[in-house]
């Protein structure tokens, strides 16, 4: 089915979406197909081969672990925090996976075969599930790819899943792929873009069921944040990362009393760093568009809903339509993305994660904040167009340095971004099709040592220990 915005905005864990979501989504897809093809009981071993990014950085992003829960049959939508703690500790104590949740099978992470210099054609994030009998005939076997933001594709099934969003995307009652579409759309029915966006999310759900979703989906975050805020110390993975977002919310309690908004920023960076401190810690997060990029629309979601001209006299009907307004906007503006580039920092660099997401939230601030389809667009343009050529070169492999602190620049190159567009009547030189184009076409370029695969950059130039 075409892409909405419930596939932009999920739930799952952290640290990474095309590292950790995505693999276990393919896993538990792997262990379900075990159990509906009647082969499950006559397993007797298991294979994991993991290629490209997903080797090189695994470790560091949680891959293994996420695989082994996957294969226990978990998703990472539905798995909670203290579940993937429990399983975790059990694998590792005994070396014994409960495959699809019922056979047991000694399989661990030091099982899984990594092959970090071999690249498979779709994708660079692949995956190889084999099982076996006891007399080592192959049962089943399946590839997957993690091609971002959660997303998986199944090898074979690329054109199949490619026809079928296509035809998906025809029977929407306003289909758009470019963002001149959309505003041609926003032209011929006077709609605004989050409107254009809930007509086509109304073919699936009601009016009520989207409000309800999105507004579910705006807790998670905030429940992120007040997770965050109570965790104190090192982050894990040996980097030694210190959180600050606990010390900074308690300054900020005590030198802004009265939300004085001369402190904008500093609540917008503390808000930034708490979502990404928690997903670097493997806790629950809104995978916005990707967990990499994950603090950045809430953090401007946040500004919009305390710094914004009037919300000081808004009314928690009005907050909850700030919310939707938002979020149904900065999702359409994914759309673009994923249509036409990429979102996934292994296959386009940091600028597919951070930089689609600072343009989502751009877009999705202007249209709270009373601007046009136009100015919309442009607020979306100019930050992807300051995002370009962004690298994905995490030390050590870890979510942290310098993904954490990237979320709260970007973030506040969002809100400049969306200021900067309401300033001007929408338009502009450049067009947000031809900065997405850009994007991919930069990532296409881009050297594969700065794409996730630490082999280049602050991943090499940095000593991790």
């Amino acid at each position: 089915m075409a892409v909405g915005v419930f596939d932009l905005f999920s739930i799952g864990i952290g640290p990474s979406s095309s590292h950790t979501v995505g693999p276990m989504r393919a896993a538990a897809v792997f262990a379900e197909e075990l159990t509906s093809s009647g082969v499950l009981e006559q397993v007797a071993s298991l294979r994991v081969d993991l290629y490209g990014s997903l080797a090189a950085t695994g470790h560091g992003h949680g891959t293994m672990t996420a695989i082994l829960l996957g294969l226990e049959g978990y998703h990472p939508e539905l798995i909670l925090p203290d579940e993937v703690e429990e399983r975790l500790a059990s694998i590792a104590e005994t070396g014994t996976l409960q495959l699809a949740g019922s056979v047991p099978l000694p399989y661990g992470v030091a099982d899984m075969v990594l092959r970090p210099l071999t690249v498979l054609p779709r994708h660079t994030n692949g995956m190889t599930f084999t099982v076996s009998d006891a007399a080592g005939s192959e049962l089943r076997k399946a590839t997957f790819f993690s091609v971002g933001g959660g997303f998986i594709v199944r090898e074979g099934e690329e054109d199949a899943a490619q026809q079928e969003l296509d035809e998906s995307k025809k029977e929407l009652p306003l289909p758009f792929r470019t963002a001149a579409e959309l505003l041609k759309h926003c032209q011929n029915t006077s709609l605004s873009i989050s409107d254009v966006m809930r007509v086509n999310e109304e073919d699936s759900r009601t009016e009520d069921e989207i409000r309800a979703g999105l507004l579910h989906i705006y807790s998670v975050m905030e429940g992120c944040v007040e997770v965050s805020l109570k965790r104190e110390g090192l982050l894990p993975g040996g980097l030694k990362v210190r959180r600050r977002a606990p010390d900074w919310h308690e300054r900020l309690l005590k030198e802004d009393k009265d939300r004085d908004p001369k402190y904008w920023q500093e609540w917008v960076n503390l808000i930034a760093l708490a979502v990404n401190e928690e997903n670097a810690s493997g806790g629950r997060v809104v995978t916005a568009p990707t967990n990499g990029a994950a603090g950045i629309i809430p953090a401007v979601l946040y500004y919009a809903l305390h710094f914004a001209p009037g919300m000081d006299q808004a009314t928690q009907e009005d907050r909850d339509d700030v919310v939707v307004k938002f979020l149904l906007t900065a999702g359409a503006i994914g759309v673009l993305y994923k249509e036409q580039a990429s979102i996934s920092g292994a296959e386009v660099g940091c600028q597919g994660e951070v930089g689609s997401a600072s343009s989502m939230a751009a877009a999705g601030l202007a249209e709270v904040m009373g601007g046009t389809p136009a100015q919309v667009e442009n607020a979306a343009e100019i930050a992807m167009e300051h995002n370009l050529g962004l690298t994905c070169d995490p030390i050590g492999g870890l979510v942290q340095v310098p993904c954490i602190e990237r979320n709260a620049i970007a973030a506040a190159k969002a809100i400049n971004a969306a200021k900067m567009a309401l300033w001007g009547d929408g338009s502009h030189r450049v067009s947000l099709d031809e900065v997405i184009v850009t994007m991919r076409e930069t990532g296409k370029d881009m050297s594969s040592k700065y794409k996730e695969t630490a082999m280049g950059g602050l991943a090499v130039n940095v000593v991790a220990c």
